[in-house]
């Protein structure tokens, strides 16, 4: 099986030794690059293609909020992970939002972090304690997108139907190809075609709306 190859983003040099050190050392996963800040991050990410991006929150010239969004729009297969020493609502909320599949904070333990890697990696979502529990407050509070229209439900086609199903009960990328015996590239066309569908920006809303859709 390939490697999950890794690009680690933080303007701190000893951070990412010690991140590099950490995931190095493991079976299935390979450092691909590094940058110091979001405008490097752009420029390597174009080169080593990278599977998953380790993003601090605060760097300079460009935050990792910014640069989510614009890894999520260059390399839509890119699955972005915050690691950050800050669980402030703009970062949280903004990073999701760009299309980060999680957000985890600096004291978490290098087994989590190695654990989430390989979960981004497989197209899941990987958010620390504290984060999900905003998330879910957040989304409590925020009213229910109204639900699409009969005929943009009619326009699903069956496999559509049956990924869409599938995300809902919490299957990842991985699972859902085993599942319906297709390959997990063609799980992400799908997941992306539904993402325009539903005019949601990331899959994490795409599986609470699909899991709790809003009444009829």
């Amino acid at each position: 099986m390939r490697a999950i190859k890794v690009l680690l983003v933080d303007d701190q040099e000893l951070m990412r030794q010690g991140l590099r050190k950490m995931l190095e050392i493991e079976d299935g996963i390979e450092v691909a690059g590094e940058a110091a800040d979001g405008e490097e991050a752009l420029l390597v990410a174009a080169e080593c293609r990278p599977d998953v991006a380790l993003v601090d929150a605060r760097m300079p010239r460009m935050d990792g909020v910014e640069l989510i969004s614009r890894l999520s729009a260059r390399q839509p297969g890119l699955a972005s992970i915050v690691l950050s020493t800050f669980d402030e609502d703009d970062y949280i909320f903004g990073a999701l939002r760009g299309g980060a599949v999680g957000y985890l904070l600096k004291d978490c333990t290098p087994e989590e972090l190695i654990d989430s890697v390989r979960r981004a990696g497989r197209g899941e979502t990987v958010l620390a304690s504290p984060v999900a529990a905003r998330l879910v407050a957040e989304l409590r509070r925020t009213p229910p997108a109204p639900p699409p229209p009969a005929a943009l439900r009619d326009r699903l086609s069956a496999r559509e139907a049956q990924v869409a199903a599938l995300i809902a009960a919490g299957a990842s990328n991985r699972e859902i190809a085993a599942r319906l015996r297709i390959a997990e590239g063609t799980v992400k066309n799908h997941v992306s075609s539904l993402l325009r569908k539903y005019a949601l920006r990331d899959r994490t809303r795409l599986a609470l709306h699909l899991k709790d859709p809003p009444p009829s």
